[in-house]
C-alpha cells in the first residue's frame, strides 16, 4: 500500500541553509482564519444574473458541439503545449494534524521525488515506517509502486502547476489529528504560519462600487449586468448556505419562470 523508496540520499534531505529549499506551514487556527459575514443582500440574485449564467453554459455547450475532430498525434501535442507552461509544479503535502510541507518541484520529475522528500524531513525513528501519498476526494493513491504512477511525470499526473497531497502512514497512531507532524526538529524550527488567502472583493474597483450601492460589489463577473438591471426583482437567497438559505416553493418557481 505505501511507498517502497529508501532513505534519500545527503541531497535530497532539506539542508540548513540560509534560503531553504522548502516552506513548512503549522496547522492553522481560528483566528488565522477569521470569518468575514456578509451581508443578505449580498446573495441576491438578479435576472440578469440568472441570464448569465445561462448564457455561459450555453456557449461551453456550443463549444464542445462544434469542436473539430483531433487525431491523436494532435491531442498529444497539445497535451505536451500545455505542460510546458509549467515548468516547476509546487506540492504541498498535507499531514493528519493539518500542518504542510511545502516544495517545489521540476514537471518533469516523478512522484518517487516526492517520496524522497517527504522521507528525508520525517524524524529518525518515523523514516522506516512506510506512508502513502494521496488525493481526496475523489481519493486517487500516488504509490511508487503503481506502474501507472511511478512511470509519469509530475506534470503527466496532473499535479503541475500546484496541488495538496495527503499523507497516510501505515502506522494508524501517526494518522490522529492530534498526534503532531513527525518531522525532523530543524524542520519544525522553521514553521511559519498559513499565509492568508487574497480577498478578491477588496481591488479597488470593487470598492468604488461598494461606496455608491452602500453594500458590498458583486463579483466582477456580474458588475456589468447588474448595473442594466438595477431596478428590476431580486430573488431570494438561495445560493447561501445556512439556515437561511431554505427556500420555498414558490421562489424557485420565480426563478423557472424568468429563465422561460
Amino acid at each position: 500500500m505505501a511507498d517502497s523508496t529508501t532513505s534519500p540520499s545527503s541531497t535530497s534531505q532539506p539542508q540548513a541553509q540560509d534560503k531553504p529549499q522548502f516552506r513548512y506551514f503549522r496547522p492553522p487556527t481560528s483566528a488565522q482564519q477569521p470569518r468575514n459575514d456578509l451581508p443578505d443582500n449580498y446573495f441576491d440574485v438578479t435576472a440578469a444574473d440568472v441570464r448569465a449564467q445561462q448564457a455561459m453554459l450555453a456557449a461551453r455547450r456550443d463549444a464542445l458541439q462544434n469542436a473539430p475532430l483531433r487525431t491523436a498525434a494532435m491531442r498529444e501535442a497539445e497535451d505536451k503545449k500545455r505542460r510546458a507552461r509549467w515548468p516547476q509544479t509546487t506540492i504541498r503535502v498535507k499531514f493528519a494534524d493539518r500542518s504542510m510541507l511545502e516544495k517545489t518541484f521540476p514537471s518533469s520529475d516523478k512522484i518517487k521525488s516526492v517520496y524522497a522528500f517527504v522521507r528525508g524531513s520525517l524524524r529518525e525513528d518515523v523514516k522506516p515506517i512506510k506512508f502513502v501519498l494521496y488525493q481526496s476526494p475523489p481519493k486517487r493513491e500516488y504509490k511508487v509502486s503503481d506502474p501507472k504512477v511511478r512511470d509519469l511525470s509530475l506534470a503527466e499526473l496532473d499535479l503541475a502547476p500546484s496541488s495538496l497531497l495527503l499523507l497516510k502512514f501505515e502506522d494508524d497512531r501517526l494518522n490522529h489529528q492530534d498526534v503532531p507532524a513527525p518531522l525532523d526538529p530543524s524542520i519544525l524550527a522553521l514553521a511559519e504560519d498559513v499565509p492568508t488567502p487574497p480577498t478578491f472583493d477588496a481591488d479597488p474597483k470593487a470598492n468604488k462600487d461598494d461606496d455608491k450601492s452602500g453594500g458590498p460589489a458583486r463579483p466582477r463577473a456580474n458588475l456589468e449586468l447588474a448595473g442594466k438591471d438595477e431596478g428590476e426583482r431580486k430573488f431570494p437567497k438561495w445560493l447561501k448556505l445556512g439556515p437561511k438559505a431554505s427556500a420555498s416553493p414558490s421562489r424557485h418557481t420565480s426563478i423557472e419562470r424568468n429563465l422561460c
